[in-house]
Protein backbone atom coordinates (compact mmCIF):
# COMPACT_ATOMS: atom_id res chain seq x y z
CA UNK A 1 0.00 0.00 0.00
CA UNK A 2 1.46 3.71 -1.01
CA UNK A 3 2.01 6.26 1.44
CA UNK A 4 -0.96 8.03 -0.13
CA UNK A 5 -3.34 5.60 0.38
CA UNK A 6 -5.40 4.18 3.47
CA UNK A 7 -7.90 1.36 4.52
CA UNK A 8 -11.79 1.61 3.29
CA UNK A 9 -14.40 0.14 4.92
CA UNK A 10 -15.05 -2.79 2.86
CA UNK A 11 -10.92 -3.64 3.26
CA UNK A 12 -10.25 -1.51 -0.15
CA UNK A 13 -7.81 0.82 -0.20
CA UNK A 14 -8.69 4.44 -0.65
CA UNK A 15 -6.30 7.31 -2.26
CA UNK A 16 -6.32 10.63 -0.73
CA UNK A 17 -5.09 13.11 -3.38
CA UNK A 18 -4.28 17.07 -2.09
CA UNK A 19 -6.71 16.06 1.46
CA UNK A 20 -6.08 18.22 4.37
CA UNK A 21 -3.64 15.97 5.98
CA UNK A 22 -1.63 16.64 2.74
CA UNK A 23 -2.44 20.11 3.14
CA UNK A 24 -1.59 20.41 6.60
CA UNK A 25 1.65 18.78 6.40
CA UNK A 26 3.05 20.94 3.23
CA UNK A 27 2.14 24.02 5.39
CA UNK A 28 4.04 22.51 8.46
CA UNK A 29 7.10 21.72 6.27
CA UNK A 30 7.24 25.07 5.12
CA UNK A 31 6.95 26.83 8.57
CA UNK A 32 9.48 23.99 9.80
CA UNK A 33 11.68 25.24 7.01
CA UNK A 34 11.27 28.86 7.25
CA UNK A 35 11.77 28.78 10.59
CA UNK A 36 14.90 27.02 10.54
CA UNK A 37 16.37 29.46 7.32
CA UNK A 38 15.61 32.25 10.31
CA UNK A 39 16.99 30.98 12.31
CA UNK A 40 20.51 30.31 10.19
CA UNK A 41 20.36 33.57 8.87
CA UNK A 42 20.18 35.20 12.54
CA UNK A 43 23.02 33.16 14.17
CA UNK A 44 25.38 33.94 10.95
CA UNK A 45 23.97 37.33 10.62
CA UNK A 46 25.04 38.11 14.76
CA UNK A 47 28.22 36.03 13.97
CA UNK A 48 28.87 38.32 11.12
CA UNK A 49 28.01 41.75 13.45
CA UNK A 50 30.76 40.30 16.06
CA UNK A 51 33.33 40.08 13.43
CA UNK A 52 32.76 43.39 11.59
CA UNK A 53 33.42 44.89 15.38
CA UNK A 54 36.11 43.20 15.90
CA UNK A 55 37.68 44.74 12.71
CA UNK A 56 36.78 47.88 13.89
CA UNK A 57 37.76 47.74 17.26
CA UNK A 58 41.42 46.22 15.82
CA UNK A 59 41.24 49.09 13.74
CA UNK A 60 41.11 51.78 16.23
CA UNK A 61 42.39 50.31 19.11
CA UNK A 62 45.24 52.47 19.26
CA UNK A 63 43.26 56.16 19.35
CA UNK A 64 39.85 55.06 21.11
CA UNK A 65 39.80 53.08 24.92
CA UNK A 66 36.69 51.16 24.81
CA UNK A 67 38.21 49.51 21.19
CA UNK A 68 41.25 48.57 23.07
CA UNK A 69 39.41 47.16 25.86
CA UNK A 70 36.95 45.58 23.23
CA UNK A 71 39.59 44.18 20.85
CA UNK A 72 41.52 42.48 24.01
CA UNK A 73 37.78 41.00 25.28
CA UNK A 74 38.73 39.11 22.36
CA UNK A 75 41.37 37.88 22.69
CA UNK A 76 40.49 36.63 26.61
CA UNK A 77 37.84 34.93 24.26
CA UNK A 78 39.96 33.21 22.16
CA UNK A 79 42.05 31.59 24.87
CA UNK A 80 39.02 30.31 26.47
CA UNK A 81 38.49 28.61 23.25
CA UNK A 82 42.07 27.52 23.37
CA UNK A 83 41.45 26.26 26.57
CA UNK A 84 38.26 24.43 26.02
CA UNK A 85 39.41 22.79 22.70
CA UNK A 86 43.10 21.75 23.44
CA UNK A 87 44.65 24.86 20.72
CA UNK A 88 46.94 27.74 20.62
CA UNK A 89 44.93 29.14 17.46
CA UNK A 90 42.08 31.49 18.50
CA UNK A 91 43.97 33.59 21.42
CA UNK A 92 45.59 35.81 18.48
CA UNK A 93 44.21 39.27 16.30
CA UNK A 94 45.08 37.40 13.56
CA UNK A 95 42.96 34.27 14.32
CA UNK A 96 39.50 36.30 14.45
CA UNK A 97 40.98 38.65 11.68
CA UNK A 98 40.76 35.27 9.30
CA UNK A 99 37.39 34.54 11.16
CA UNK A 100 36.14 37.84 10.04
CA UNK A 101 37.77 37.82 6.40
CA UNK A 102 36.05 34.40 5.92
CA UNK A 103 32.60 35.27 7.35
CA UNK A 104 32.42 38.36 5.16
CA UNK A 105 33.30 36.51 1.93
CA UNK A 106 31.02 33.92 3.02
CA UNK A 107 28.12 36.23 3.04
CA UNK A 108 28.60 38.50 -0.40
CA UNK A 109 29.85 35.85 -2.96
CA UNK A 110 26.87 33.43 -2.80
CA UNK A 111 24.72 36.35 -2.96
CA UNK A 112 26.67 37.44 -6.29
CA UNK A 113 27.14 33.72 -7.23
CA UNK A 114 23.60 33.06 -7.33
CA UNK A 115 22.89 35.60 -9.93
CA UNK A 116 25.47 34.17 -11.75
CA UNK A 117 24.65 30.55 -11.99
CA UNK A 118 20.83 31.36 -12.97
CA UNK A 119 22.68 33.54 -15.71
CA UNK A 120 24.76 30.75 -17.00
CA UNK A 121 28.13 32.51 -15.73
CA UNK A 122 29.48 30.44 -13.14
CA UNK A 123 32.84 30.64 -15.01
CA UNK A 124 32.94 33.97 -14.83
CA UNK A 125 34.72 33.68 -11.33
CA UNK A 126 37.64 31.54 -12.44
CA UNK A 127 38.43 34.06 -14.67
CA UNK A 128 38.88 37.20 -12.94
CA UNK A 129 40.67 34.96 -10.11
CA UNK A 130 43.34 34.72 -12.69
CA UNK A 131 42.44 38.48 -13.85
CA UNK A 132 42.92 39.13 -9.85
CA UNK A 133 46.61 37.03 -9.96
CA UNK A 134 47.63 39.09 -12.95
CA UNK A 135 46.66 42.35 -11.01
CA UNK A 136 48.55 41.38 -7.93
CA UNK A 137 51.69 40.76 -10.01
CA UNK A 138 50.88 44.33 -11.93
CA UNK A 139 51.31 46.13 -8.08
CA UNK A 140 54.65 44.04 -7.89
CA UNK A 141 55.75 46.23 -10.71
CA UNK A 142 54.17 49.33 -9.83
CA UNK A 143 56.28 49.12 -5.95
CA UNK A 144 59.56 48.34 -7.67
CA UNK A 145 59.38 51.19 -10.31
CA UNK A 146 57.61 53.20 -8.11
CA UNK A 147 58.60 52.92 -4.85
CA UNK A 148 55.43 53.48 -3.75
CA UNK A 149 54.59 51.76 0.13
CA UNK A 150 50.35 51.48 0.05
CA UNK A 151 49.67 55.15 1.10
CA UNK A 152 46.59 56.53 -0.25
CA UNK A 153 45.15 60.45 0.51
CA UNK A 154 43.26 59.14 3.91
CA UNK A 155 44.90 55.73 4.27
CA UNK A 156 48.13 53.69 4.24
CA UNK A 157 46.95 50.34 2.97
CA UNK A 158 50.92 48.99 3.43
CA UNK A 159 52.94 46.86 0.83
CA UNK A 160 50.21 43.94 1.20
CA UNK A 161 47.18 45.96 0.55
CA UNK A 162 48.82 48.12 -2.27
CA UNK A 163 49.32 44.91 -4.00
CA UNK A 164 45.39 44.08 -3.15
CA UNK A 165 44.73 48.11 -4.53
CA UNK A 166 46.16 47.78 -7.79
CA UNK A 167 44.60 43.95 -8.34
CA UNK A 168 41.30 45.51 -7.51
CA UNK A 169 41.81 48.08 -10.40
CA UNK A 170 43.19 45.41 -12.43
CA UNK A 171 40.31 43.07 -12.11
CA UNK A 172 37.48 45.56 -12.41
CA UNK A 173 39.34 46.29 -15.75
CA UNK A 174 39.24 43.22 -16.96
CA UNK A 175 35.50 42.41 -16.26
CA UNK A 176 34.81 45.66 -18.02
CA UNK A 177 37.38 43.68 -21.29
CA UNK A 178 35.67 40.50 -20.72
CA UNK A 179 31.83 42.10 -21.04
CA UNK A 180 33.62 44.29 -24.00
CA UNK A 181 34.54 41.20 -25.60
CA UNK A 182 31.40 39.47 -25.11
CA UNK A 183 29.18 42.08 -26.86
CA UNK A 184 31.58 42.87 -29.84
CA UNK A 185 32.87 39.42 -30.87
CA UNK A 186 31.70 37.16 -33.11
CA UNK A 187 33.01 34.26 -31.07
CA UNK A 188 30.53 31.42 -29.47
CA UNK A 189 29.65 30.99 -25.83
CA UNK A 190 32.10 31.58 -22.92
CA UNK A 191 34.92 31.52 -25.36
CA UNK A 192 35.60 35.33 -24.46
CA UNK A 193 35.83 33.89 -20.72
CA UNK A 194 38.32 31.06 -21.44
CA UNK A 195 40.55 33.59 -23.55
CA UNK A 196 40.66 36.23 -20.59
CA UNK A 197 41.23 33.68 -18.42
CA UNK A 198 44.23 32.18 -20.16
CA UNK A 199 45.72 35.36 -21.17
CA UNK A 200 45.65 37.06 -17.43
CA UNK A 201 46.81 33.89 -16.38
CA UNK A 202 50.31 34.01 -18.40
CA UNK A 203 50.24 38.07 -18.19
CA UNK A 204 50.51 37.50 -14.32
CA UNK A 205 52.95 34.38 -14.35
CA UNK A 206 55.65 36.63 -16.79
CA UNK A 207 55.05 39.20 -14.59
CA UNK A 208 55.81 37.75 -11.29
CA UNK A 209 59.05 36.09 -13.10
CA UNK A 210 60.35 39.36 -14.28
CA UNK A 211 59.83 41.49 -11.28
CA UNK A 212 61.96 38.54 -9.04
CA UNK A 213 65.23 40.49 -10.28
CA UNK A 214 64.46 43.78 -9.10
CA UNK A 215 61.07 43.99 -7.02
CA UNK A 216 61.90 45.03 -3.16
CA UNK A 217 59.06 43.18 -1.97
CA UNK A 218 58.03 39.21 -1.87
CA UNK A 219 55.44 37.77 -2.90
CA UNK A 220 53.64 34.51 -1.68
CA UNK A 221 53.01 32.99 -5.01
CA UNK A 222 51.76 29.67 -2.98
CA UNK A 223 49.77 31.92 -0.35
CA UNK A 224 47.86 33.82 -3.31
CA UNK A 225 47.29 30.62 -5.69
CA UNK A 226 45.86 27.87 -2.75
CA UNK A 227 44.82 30.75 -0.16
CA UNK A 228 46.73 31.28 3.25
CA UNK A 229 46.01 32.81 6.67
CA UNK A 230 49.09 34.47 6.32
CA UNK A 231 48.36 37.29 3.83
CA UNK A 232 45.12 38.41 5.57
CA UNK A 233 46.11 41.49 6.71
CA UNK A 234 44.90 44.17 8.58
CA UNK A 235 44.70 46.27 5.82
CA UNK A 236 43.28 43.17 3.72
CA UNK A 237 40.66 42.30 5.86
CA UNK A 238 39.34 46.01 5.90
CA UNK A 239 39.09 45.84 2.55
CA UNK A 240 36.99 42.63 2.18
CA UNK A 241 34.35 44.34 5.24
CA UNK A 242 34.83 47.68 2.59
CA UNK A 243 33.63 45.63 -0.41
CA UNK A 244 31.07 43.83 1.42
CA UNK A 245 28.99 46.51 2.73
CA UNK A 246 28.90 48.11 -1.30
CA UNK A 247 28.25 45.32 -2.94
CA UNK A 248 25.27 44.17 -0.15
CA UNK A 249 24.45 47.65 0.12
CA UNK A 250 24.21 47.20 -4.00
CA UNK A 251 22.33 44.33 -4.35
CA UNK A 252 19.61 45.55 -1.48
CA UNK A 253 19.04 48.47 -3.59
CA UNK A 254 18.41 47.20 -6.96
CA UNK A 255 17.70 43.44 -5.85
CA UNK A 256 14.44 43.42 -8.08
CA UNK A 257 16.23 44.81 -11.26
CA UNK A 258 18.94 42.12 -10.92
CA UNK A 259 16.02 39.25 -10.54
CA UNK A 260 14.21 40.43 -13.49
CA UNK A 261 17.31 41.00 -15.83
CA UNK A 262 18.64 37.28 -14.30
CA UNK A 263 15.47 35.50 -14.98
CA UNK A 264 13.94 37.52 -18.52
CA UNK A 265 16.79 39.74 -19.71
CA UNK A 266 14.31 40.79 -22.94
CA UNK A 267 11.62 41.96 -21.12
CA UNK A 268 13.55 43.49 -18.99
CA UNK A 269 15.03 45.19 -22.72
CA UNK A 270 11.15 45.73 -23.65
CA UNK A 271 10.79 47.55 -20.24
CA UNK A 272 12.98 49.99 -20.85
CA UNK A 273 15.90 48.98 -18.25
CA UNK A 274 19.48 49.82 -18.74
CA UNK A 275 20.69 46.04 -18.86
CA UNK A 276 24.09 46.44 -19.84
CA UNK A 277 24.77 48.48 -16.98
CA UNK A 278 23.44 46.28 -14.54
CA UNK A 279 25.08 43.18 -16.11
CA UNK A 280 28.52 44.83 -16.08
CA UNK A 281 27.76 46.31 -12.51
CA UNK A 282 27.18 42.89 -11.35
CA UNK A 283 30.33 41.56 -13.17
CA UNK A 284 32.16 44.40 -11.83
CA UNK A 285 31.22 43.73 -8.06
CA UNK A 286 32.24 39.92 -8.93
CA UNK A 287 35.92 41.14 -9.88
CA UNK A 288 35.85 43.11 -6.82
CA UNK A 289 34.67 40.37 -4.39
CA UNK A 290 36.82 38.11 -5.79
CA UNK A 291 40.15 40.23 -4.81
CA UNK A 292 39.00 39.48 -1.49
CA UNK A 293 38.42 36.54 -1.36
CA UNK A 294 41.55 35.63 -3.28
CA UNK A 295 43.70 36.06 0.13
CA UNK A 296 41.63 32.77 1.54
CA UNK A 297 40.51 31.11 -0.94
CA UNK A 298 43.23 31.37 -3.47
CA UNK A 299 43.28 32.03 -7.25
CA UNK A 300 42.39 28.67 -8.07
CA UNK A 301 39.61 27.51 -5.21
CA UNK A 302 37.88 31.35 -5.32
CA UNK A 303 34.99 30.42 -7.63
CA UNK A 304 34.13 27.64 -5.84
CA UNK A 305 32.29 29.97 -3.18
CA UNK A 306 30.40 31.85 -5.63
CA UNK A 307 29.24 28.84 -7.62
CA UNK A 308 28.74 25.77 -4.97
CA UNK A 309 26.78 27.60 -1.77
CA UNK A 310 24.24 28.60 -4.75
CA UNK A 311 24.35 25.55 -6.27
CA UNK A 312 23.62 23.81 -3.28
CA UNK A 313 21.16 26.26 -2.28
CA UNK A 314 19.51 25.68 -5.44
CA UNK A 315 18.09 22.27 -5.20
CA UNK A 316 16.54 22.89 -2.07
CA UNK A 317 14.84 26.16 -2.62
CA UNK A 318 11.44 26.69 -3.98
CA UNK A 319 12.20 30.75 -4.61
CA UNK A 320 14.87 32.77 -5.62
CA UNK A 321 14.52 34.65 -2.43
CA UNK A 322 15.25 31.54 -0.63
CA UNK A 323 18.22 30.85 -3.02
CA UNK A 324 19.83 33.27 -1.56
CA UNK A 325 19.21 32.76 2.24
CA UNK A 326 20.37 29.34 1.93
CA UNK A 327 23.02 30.12 -0.23
CA UNK A 328 24.34 32.47 2.23
CA UNK A 329 23.52 30.25 5.31
CA UNK A 330 25.80 27.80 3.30
CA UNK A 331 28.97 29.79 2.66
CA UNK A 332 28.95 30.83 5.96
CA UNK A 333 28.94 27.41 7.20
CA UNK A 334 31.14 26.44 5.07
CA UNK A 335 34.06 29.50 5.63
CA UNK A 336 33.16 28.97 9.38
CA UNK A 337 33.46 25.60 10.00
CA UNK A 338 36.38 25.21 6.96
CA UNK A 339 38.66 27.77 8.58
CA UNK A 340 38.25 26.29 12.11
CA UNK A 341 39.29 22.79 10.66
CA UNK A 342 42.29 24.65 8.56
CA UNK A 343 43.61 26.73 11.61
CA UNK A 344 43.52 23.11 14.14
CA UNK A 345 44.75 21.06 11.54
CA UNK A 346 47.10 23.30 9.90
CA UNK A 347 45.84 22.82 6.42
CA UNK A 348 45.22 25.53 3.32
CA UNK A 349 42.11 27.40 4.45
CA UNK A 350 40.98 27.68 0.81
CA UNK A 351 40.80 23.75 0.25
CA UNK A 352 39.26 23.51 3.55
CA UNK A 353 36.09 25.32 3.19
CA UNK A 354 36.10 24.12 -0.64
CA UNK A 355 36.06 20.48 0.88
CA UNK A 356 32.98 21.72 3.18
CA UNK A 357 31.49 23.80 0.64
CA UNK A 358 31.45 20.35 -1.53
CA UNK A 359 30.08 18.67 1.14
CA UNK A 360 26.94 20.40 1.76
CA UNK A 361 26.58 20.54 -2.27
CA UNK A 362 26.46 16.70 -2.03
CA UNK A 363 24.05 16.41 0.70
CA UNK A 364 21.96 19.04 -0.59
CA UNK A 365 21.32 16.33 -3.64
CA UNK A 366 20.60 13.71 -1.12
CA UNK A 367 18.57 15.51 0.64
CA UNK A 368 16.26 17.17 -2.05
CA UNK A 369 13.35 15.14 -3.08
CA UNK A 370 13.00 17.14 -6.37
CA UNK A 371 13.31 15.64 -9.47
CA UNK A 372 12.01 18.32 -12.06
CA UNK A 373 13.53 22.13 -11.46
CA UNK A 374 10.32 24.44 -10.60
CA UNK A 375 11.47 28.08 -9.34
CA UNK A 376 9.54 30.91 -8.42
CA UNK A 377 11.24 34.48 -9.06
CA UNK A 378 9.77 35.56 -5.77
Amino acid sequence: MSSDESMGADGGTTTAKDGFGTVNRGRVSRRFRVGLEVVGIGIFGLLTIVMVLFLLAEWLRGSVEAMSLLYDQYLIVGEWIDFILGTIVFGFGSTWRALAAGLLIGLVAPILGTFLIHQQMALIGETLAHTAFAGVAAGVVVVAFTGWTGSLVLVDLGSQGGLLFVALIVSAIGALGLQWLGQNSDSYGDVPIAIVLAASFAIGTLLISWSREFAPISVDIEGFLFGSLAIVTTQGARLIALLSVLVVGVITLHFKQFVFITFDEEAARVARLPVTQYNTLLVVMTAVVVVGAMQILGVILVAAMLVVPAAAASQLAFSFRETVVLAVIFGQLSALVGLVFSMVASLPPGGSIVVVATGIYLLSIFVSNRTVTSMSVH
